[in-house]
């Protein structure tokens, strides 16, 4: 599956420290938006097992 960060919706978490990735219907979270791709990326490959 290959993930871009163009498709994936990328923001800044209000009231909290962060940022947010979705894509489909997964969510994931991190402290920068490099961090929430990643951690998308990695959810991604465990679903697809």
């Amino acid at each position: 599956m290959q993930v871009t960060k163009s498709k994936m919706k990328i923001f800044k978490i209000r009231n909290r420290k962060g940022y947010a990735a979705i894509y489909g219907n997964n969510l994931t979270e991190g402290r920068t938006s490099d961090q929430a791709y990643e951690r998308m990326v990695k959810a991604l490959k465990r679903k697809g097992k």
